[in-house]
């Protein structure tokens, strides 16, 4: 895999609607899209596992 971060200029979890803070320590970030918690924000997982940004990111609206 190239260690490439410029994944996360458009498809950062925290704009995503299934993303969530899950308060654990050893796991603090996950993903309700994928059903799983992380020590990385999911996304990084997703394209370290993949090589492929997230299929799964859903832009949160924007408030109003």
């Amino acid at each position: 895999m190239t260690n490439d971060s410029t994944h996360l200029d458009t498809k950062l979890c925290s704009r995503c609607v299934h993303y969530f803070i899950t308060y654990q320590p050893n796991f603090p970030y996950g993903c309700k899209a994928l059903n799983f918690k992380s020590r990385r924000l999911p996304c990084s997982e997703v394209y370290e596992a993949s090589g492929k940004n997230c299929l799964m990111f859903a832009k949160k609206p924007t408030p109003q």
